[in-house]
Parts: C-alpha cells; sequence; structure tokens
C-alpha cells in the first residue's frame, strides 16, 4: 500500500490557492456599495446611502420630485442655532465632472453646483424665519449629484431638527 504525501509547501499553496478563489467569490456577489453623502452639526454626524439612484443616468423629474419630499427615508440630526453645518459626498460623487448641490427645503443654500467633497456653513441659523413666524421643528436637507449638463443623477435625504438647546 501506498500512501501519497504531500509536501508542507504544496499543501500550504492549495490552501492559499482555495483562499483567494472563495475571496474572489464572495467579493463578486457584492454589489459596489453606493457613495454617501454626509451631514456634520459641531460633533454628531450621519451619513447616509442615496435614497434615489439610477445607476449613473440621469433621474426623471417625477424621481427626483417624488425624492425630494420623501421624508420618511431621511435621516434626522439635531441642530442649534449658530452651529456648522457641514455637508460632505464620497469622492465617488464628484468623479468624472459630476458636481453636487445642496437644497434647503427645496431652495438652493449655493448659488452653484461644487466640485469638491465638502462644504461648510459656520454659524448657519437654518431655522431662522425673520421674525415672520414661529420657527419650524424640522428642515429637509437634500443633495443631488449632478453631471456636467446639471441633469439629477442621485438624490441623499436628511432632517435637521430644531434643538433648542
Amino acid at each position: 500500500m501506498t500512501v501519497a504525501f504531500t509536501s508542507g509547501k504544496a499543501r500550504r499553496a492549495g490552501i492559499a490557492l482555495g483562499a483567494v478563489s472563495v475571496g474572489l467569490l464572495a467579493l463578486s456577489a457584492c454589489d459596489k456599495p453606493t457613495p454617501l453623502a454626509t451631514v456634520t452639526v459641531g460633533t454628531s454626524s450621519v451619513n447616509a446611502e442615496a435614497s434615489c439612484r439610477a445607476d449613473g443616468k440621469v433621474l426623471t423629474e417625477e424621481k427626483v420630485t417624488t425624492c425630494l419630499s420623501s421624508v420618511k427615508t431621511s435621516k434626522s440630526i439635531d441642530y442649534s442655532p449658530g452651529s456648522t453645518l457641514r455637508l460632505g459626498v464620497d469622492p465617488d460623487v464628484v468623479e468624472h465632472g459630476d458636481k453636487w448641490l445642496a437644497l434647503l427645503d427645496g431652495s438652493p443654500i449655493f448659488s452653484e453646483p461644487i466640485g469638491t467633497t465638502y462644504r461648510s456653513f459656520p454659524n448657519a441659523d437654518v431655522f431662522a424665519t425673520g421674525g415672520q413666524s414661529a420657527a419650524p421643528k424640522t428642515r429637509k436637507i437634500n443633495i443631488v449629484q449632478v453631471n456636467k449638463d446639471n441633469k439629477p443623477k442621485a438624490v441623499w435625504g436628511f432632517t435637521l431638527k430644531h434643538d433648542n438647546g
């Protein structure tokens, strides 16, 4: 009777090859993660995946309208008047010439879409009403990724909750 002996080196090579194969199989079964957007107030932050996204294609006007009004799916963060509001996006969002803009209750926060990953607003008072009425309890922040033609490709939603301090 003969017994097949394999060297330790051959055995380790076989185990390594098997581990690599299993790792590649596991990676191929995963979807590519979607880019995140982040809202930071003081030392607190929340991030989220896009609530609407068309895998690089332009979103329809109807889809964008639905996404902008969808508060139920947005993550929330407390906001105290005078706090610094920071908005950010993953670098993937601004690759290939895309830009992003931010909306506060549907109105643009800055005049032109930007191609950087971060924007800060020190001492922002997002709940100010100009003395016209009582401050709302929540405000909706949306981040919208746009292509070179300013057509929307993705929308992230967040809710700022008024923290009376």
